[in-house]
């Protein structure tokens, strides 16, 4: 048997049997859990991959990291996932500090060390797959942690106990951040009902696959096509968080002239409420700010943006915006 690795380092890359020797592990999955004679869990390893083009190109919904955060589909690729067997496994770490290594697939057999991973949260949403139905998956949110950049294993569990510790003291909205709410107010309806067809999703599907900077020209034309005029795209450096200004048409005779801000995210990642306060505090004082997204708002991000004292932001969410473009008749695939 191999000679096992007592300890993993940021950014190197090792095989995927140095992984399962060192951290007794199953040789195969996207998901692979350790689990003791007592079926407790000792600690979970998460495999993801570095997508090419071609899959990019055919799978919008891949696992994606953007900026610190992991977003990872649970396991099944066909049908109407469930939050059972190994993926509940992952549900544990928000009661006990189990440790989750991150790793992604590079190519040619060797897996980048990507960092310990805490999940932030889970939630379901509709997909639509290879052809074309719409189905339910699990979404998995987990921030990537590259301190501390050398991880022994045998103290792993002290050091995610320190690192979850730490994160949920620095967020008193823990626990509003877990819950993903769906606007405009769907909350506890099915979620398929929360699309008004499978043509919907694959507007958003389409979105997925844009740039981001054709994201926010689709959007320019979206609010275009909504009564708003000398509408801009600000520059992709030293927008300050703003990424459209738009003025209200002199049609509308109680918002005629209305400066409105906007910030636009192509994501998969939920919106939290960190991200609804920093847009704010990048907004001119006479702006109205509106924030738009292809994925989704957690409950603190909508308490934030709605907040009686402070100005009201307006979101609009993956579903929400997928319907309007549908309503204006705007082509996804010939933005320029």
């Amino acid at each position: 048997m191999m000679e096992s690795i007592a300890e993993f380092h940021i950014g190197e890359h090792y095989t995927n049997d140095q992984i399962r020797f060192s951290l007794g592990l199953g040789n195969l999955g996207g998901i692979r859990p350790s689990i003791d004679s007592n079926k407790r869990l000792r600690h979970l390893t998460i495999i993801t991959s570095a997508p090419g083009t071609k899959l990019r190109a055919e799978n919008p919904y891949h696992d994606r990291i953007e900026g610190d955060v992991l977003i990872f589909t649970a396991q099944g690729r066909e049908g109407d996932q469930a939050l059972s067997g190994t993926n509940k496994r992952l549900l544990e770490q928000y009661s006990d500090p189990v440790p989750f290594y991150g790793f992604i697939n590079e190519g040619r057999q060797y897996y980048r060390f990507l960092g310990l991973l805490e999940l932030l949260r889970h939630y379901q949403e509709v997909q639509a797959d290879r052809r074309k139905k719409l189905r339910k998956v699990w979404l998995f949110e987990l921030r990537i942690h590259t301190q501390p950049d050398i991880v022994p294993i045998n103290s792993a569990t002290v050091i995610t106990a320190s690192i979850l510790g730490d994160s949920r003291r620095a967020n008193p909205l823990y626990l509003m951040e877990r819950e993903v709410s769906y606007l405009p107010d769907t909350l506890g309806q099915d979620m398929i009902e929360a699309f008004p067809s499978t043509e919907a999703e694959s507007v958003r599907s389409s979105m997925l696959r844009l740039p981001p900077f054709k994201f926010e020209y689709l959007i320019k034309d979206l609010m275009e096509h909504n009564g708003f005029s000398t509408v801009r795209v600000t520059s992709a450096t030293g927008d300050g968080g703003i990424d459209i200004n738009a003025y209200v048409d002199e049609a509308n005779d109680f918002f005629a002239g209305t400066h409105v801000q906007a910030q636009v995210k192509r994501w998969r990642h939920a919106v939290g409420s960190a991200e609804i306060n920093k847009f704010r505090g990048a907004l001119s004082s006479t702006a109205k700010g509106v924030f738009v997204t292809t994925s989704h708002y957690t409950k603190a991000a909508i308490l934030e943006a709605r907040h009686e004292s402070k100005p009201c932001v307006t979101l609009i969410d993956g579903i929400r915006l997928a319907s309007m473009v549908l309503k204006s008749n705007l082509d996804v695939e010939s933005v320029n």
